[in-house]
């Protein structure tokens, strides 16, 4: 019975396992550089609103036209100013009750629980990313709507096709972006749009080799020397018939560019623990397991900090997001539109 017995349970080595577990969804998305880890930001926390929102500072980018330097013309400086920019912490905890699983993770080697808690959560913060996206998208003021509207490319009243086709990331990329659409990393899509894009022949597969040195596929693809994730969580909307167009799905991708995400691993005082009833159901223990993070993208801002963890409905609702300013009602200014390295694609499939 010791096995599940809690006090063999370290909470603490378990969750550092689960932390050094490799993550390939997480892996492909810092390594693409499209995800940017800032750990500094985590010692802010304790120091604003509670610890769960902080107000950091963008710089705003030097400019102005050049003074000419003919020995007679006086050179003027420019103030530089600052942008601010909100970040609110999400937290996530799962909690699971399963004898095997206990007895797993019970011993000296946590790593068959900790690669399953580790999957969990990869997942669970991919759909939080996938949220935040829909909301940035989703922005009700008037520049957040600027921002929708030039880094959005809708083909899908295209009445011959409308599909994502070989053109189609390329032209996206630099409507959003223009010169500089080279900054995009990756795009995450839905499967239906993905398998469209293989069987059109356009993709090339990744693979990756486990520790018994066989080589599997991942589903992680690419397109244009560009990183694609599926995910069947973006968003699908069914149109009937709009405006004579006919009935189909309107589908999502999100393309991010180079630091268009900002990442925060944030402390729990509990990460890990477990809970032992003797009574329930003959008896039974529970592994908890909590999580807080930042996904900042970079450039909008989170608007409240009176959230103290937003759910995915509130993170998608575009009214808690705004693209970053200075806050001076008398000379505002907005973090510049095209150096948001964020682009919508929406397509057929």
């Amino acid at each position: 019975m010791a096995l599940f017995d809690k006090v063999n349970f370290n909470g603490e080595v378990f969750d550092t396992v689960v932390r050094n577990t490799p993550n390939t969804k997480m892996n492909a998305l810092l390594k693409s550089g499209a995800i940017v880890e800032k750990p500094q930001y985590a010692s802010m926390l304790s120091e604003q609103k509670g610890g769960n929102y902080i107000t950091t500072l963008i710089k705003e980018r030097i400019g102005g036209e050049g003074i000419n330097y003919d020995g007679k013309t006086d050179i003027t400086a420019s103030a530089r100013g600052n942008y601010t920019m909100g970040r609110i912490v999400v937290g996530r905890a799962g909690a699971w009750v399963e004898k095997d699983f206990v007895a797993d993770i019970s011993g000296d080697d946590y790593s068959a629980g900790a690669e399953e808690v580790s999957e969990y959560f990869d997942d669970l913060y991919q759909g939080v990313l996938i949220n935040i996206l829909n909301g940035t998208f989703s922005m009700s003021d008037a520049e957040g709507k600027k921002f929708a509207d030039g880094h959005t490319l809708d083909i899908t009243a295209d009445k011959t096709d409308g599909t994502f086709d070989v053109t189609t990331l390329n032209t996206a990329m630099q409507k959003a972006l223009g010169d500089k659409k080279g900054k995009f990393a990756l795009a995450i899509m839905h499967s239906a749009v993905a398998t469209n894009l293989e069987n059109k022949q356009l993709v090339g597969y990744l693979k990756y080799t486990d520790k018994d040195g066989v080589q599997k596929d991942l589903n992680l693809y690419t397109l244009n020397g560009r990183l694609i994730l599926v995910d069947d969580d973006m968003p699908v909307e069914h149109v009937d018939d709009a405006e004579g167009l006919g009935v189909f799905d309107k589908y999502t991708t999100y393309v991010l560019g180079e630091g268009a995400i900002e990442y925060t691993e944030c402390d729990v005082k509990v990460p890990a623990e477990m809970s032992r009833d003797a009574l329930k159901n003959g008896g039974e223990t529970t592994l908890i397991s909590r999580r807080r993070r930042v996904y900042a993208p970079y450039g909008i801002s989170w608007k409240s900090g009176n959230i103290v963890s937003p759910s995915n409905t509130q993170l998608a609702t575009g009214s808690n997001w705004e693209i970053a300013s200075n806050n001076d009602a008398s000379k505002k200014s907005y973090y510049p539109l095209k150096a948001i390295a964020i682009a919508r694609i929406i397509t057929r499939g």
